[in-house]
């Protein structure tokens, strides 16, 4: 069999080529090494441990198991089971759908994943940012701070039900443009027909793209790559002009004689009212534009999407922006099948904040002025300022249950922080990691924003939550275990022990400063591919044949996971030899998995 690696690179190579059709890409899912990459991709995930509708998960994977979907897939028997839906709550209150995938249909799909994306990923959009290598929300916000700079309207793009609503034949239709395998695209008709089961009642789907499984991602950048498309044809044709016009504002010439007459009248005489009307000149001609910005030679149009989510900003007329507005709703009813939602796609004034990805955008009109080697100059006018909303930290202090709020006689509103009980079992230590990675978390999703330094508060309320927490844990005061906590820098923290010794878990105190960088780290992690099958990986102990408990071999091996090893007891070997490796799976024959079944924690 091919090695999984070169084929997809070769598939990737071929991407660049415009009427390349793909042709039988179906044999690739006989390929049991594919299935084994794709094995430990997903067993990263907690979610690997979480049953679909059969009532299994990754645990008892093997060889044999991986080898009867692909039988199913050779013989053309295969078919998807239905998707267990459970509904998660979004940020506006409402419920979102989510579809729990059963594991061999995991296995089948992230295959399936890694084969579209060889071959739709090198031709994607720049300006698309959404489940994509080496992407994430911080290098879309990224490229709005550097392409939006100087814009004027900025249009909202909401699109009612988006994933939903994607029409499966269209779907079809675009995969059919680059994939000329009937059976490959046969698969993909089940994927999308599988349905879901809802309190055990089966439900048949007939649009949209299943929001939980594997191909849902990729499949929504194919369809919406149209758009992306479009929109690199309409900002063809809107852009104008090479150069903004030098064009002396109308009013310029007349403040800036009226502050040179205000400046000789102070030379010459120095009195209290020569002083203010020199003053009130100088704001005056500072909060004049230099330039006419209104200039209808030049013209520009820039784009970003995130998902279902997108921005469009003009340097133009609000006419020009409301055009554009209407001939994007234009294209997605009638090319996509797509309705664009009236109360939330909103064309707005680029001084005005707007909501992307969590953030406040607003392009700054401060005339506030800076020396620089060319003079005093309006540096920030112009520029894009990203704002963290304060209603997003106070909703995760709600969220985590960490503060209360009071009022006093006058109306004023107290917070107080508060225990969380669901902790207090817990150790120490554990208890202050919760509370530094919850506030981490936060801090390093909104470290582009100018005000991200607001965060200060939030941190002083999760700091008393976190001493509330464990005084209420030792039946103490709050003092007491600051006093007892307490460091030599002033802060409080706990000591653990490792086998290099002793060391110590401090309370976050690293500060909350602006951090503009988008370093590799910061991107959404996405599998790495390696050529070779290394022996201590998931694949290559499934392959290896030998037992981890007993040492059989050669043997047919059955991988056991747990979810969790902070879960595991060690009151068994099993339990005692994962903590050992620090693994949540092993590799065990027959009888040693049955006897772990029955031994072993299984979440």
């Amino acid at each position: 069999m091919r090695n999984p690696i070169h084929v997809l690179k070769s598939l990737e190579e071929k991407a660049s080529v415009s009427n390349y059709k793909y042709e039988r890409l179906y044999r690739n899912l006989y390929n049991p090494e594919f299935y084994l990459l794709a094995y430990a991709n997903i067993a990263k995930s907690q979610g690997s441990m979480t049953q679909g509708v059969d009532g299994q998960t990754l645990d008892n994977m093997s060889l044999p198991r991986i080898n009867r979907i692909i039988e199913s897939i050779r013989n053309r028997t295969y078919q998807p089971k239905p998707a267990k839906r459970k509904y998660i709550p979004k940020k506006n209150g409402k419920l979102r759908p989510l579809g729990i995938t059963s594991t061999d249909d995991k296995l089948v799909q992230e295959v399936v994943r890694m084969i579209l994306e060889a071959i739709y990923e090198p031709t994607f959009s720049d300006n698309s940012h959404g489940f994509r290598p080496k992407r994430s929300c911080h290098t879309a916000l990224k490229e709005i701070v550097t392409l939006f700079t100087g814009a004027k309207w900025i249009i909202e793009g909401d699109i009612k039900a988006c994933f939903d609503s994607f029409d499966h034949h269209i779907t079809i239709q675009l995969l059919r443009k680059r994939i000329k395998d009937e059976a490959f695209i046969s698969l993909m008709w089940k994927f999308l027909r599988a349905g879901y089961m809802e309190q055990w009642t089966y439900h048949e789907t007939y649009s949209g793209s299943p929001q939980g499984s594997g191909v849902s991602p990729i499949l929504a950048n194919i369809y919406l790559n149209e758009l992306d498309e479009f929109m690199a044809r309409m900002k063809k044709s809107f852009d104008k002009g090479d150069t903004r016009s030098r064009k002396v504002h109308k009013d310029h010439d007349k403040v800036r004689w009226a502050y040179r007459k205000a400046q000789k009248n102070l030379e010459i005489e120095r009195t209290e009212a020569n002083l203010a009307a020199f003053k009130e000149a100088r704001k005056v001609m500072l909060s004049t534009p230099h330039l006419d910005e209104m200039d209808e030679n030049y013209k520009r149009l820039q784009y970003n999407r995130y998902a279902d989510d997108f921005l469009i900003s003009i340097t133009g007329s609000k006419q020009d922006a409301e055009n554009i507005k209407e001939q994007v709703k234009i294209f997605l009813k009638d090319k996509l099948n797509l309705t664009m939602s009236e109360e939330k796609t909103h064309v707005t004034h680029s001084s005005e904040k707007v909501r992307y990805l969590g953030y406040d955008i607003r392009i700054s009109r401060s005339q506030d002025t800076k020396r620089t080697k060319k003079g005093l100059q309006r540096v920030w006018y112009g520029k894009v300022q990203l704002y963290m909303p304060k209603e997003k930290w106070i909703a995760k202090l709600h969220e985590y249950g960490a503060f209360k709020i009071k009022k006093d006689e006058n109306g004023k509103e107290i917070w107080k922080p508060l225990h969380r009980g669901a902790l207090m079992p817990l150790d120490d230590v554990a208890i202050i990691s919760k509370y530094n990675s919850e506030i981490r978390g936060l801090y390093n999703y909104y470290r582009l924003a100018i005000n991200v330094c607001n965060l200060g508060k939030f941190h002083s309320i999760m700091r008393g939550s976190c001493l509330k927490t464990l005084a209420a844990k030792y039946n103490s005061s709050v003092m007491k275990m600051y006093k007892k906590y307490r460091s030599v820098k002033g802060d409080f923290g706990a000591d653990y022990k490792t086998k290099s010794g002793t060391k110590r878990c401090e309370f976050y105190n690293e500060g909350f400063r602006r951090n503009n960088n988008i370093a590799p780290e910061f991107v959404d992690i996405m599998p790495k591919y390696r050529g070779q099958i290394k022996p201590n990986s998931l694949a290559g102990r499934l392959k290896s044949g030998q037992c981890e408990m007993c040492g059989a071999n050669p043997v047919k091996v059955y991988m056991h996971h747990v979810k969790r090893l902070k879960d595991l007891n060690a009151d068994n070997e099993f339990d005692e030899l994962m903590l050992l490796k620090r693994r949540k799976s092993l590799a065990l024959c027959p009888k040693c998995y049955e006897e772990a079944k029955t031994k072993s924690l299984k979440l």
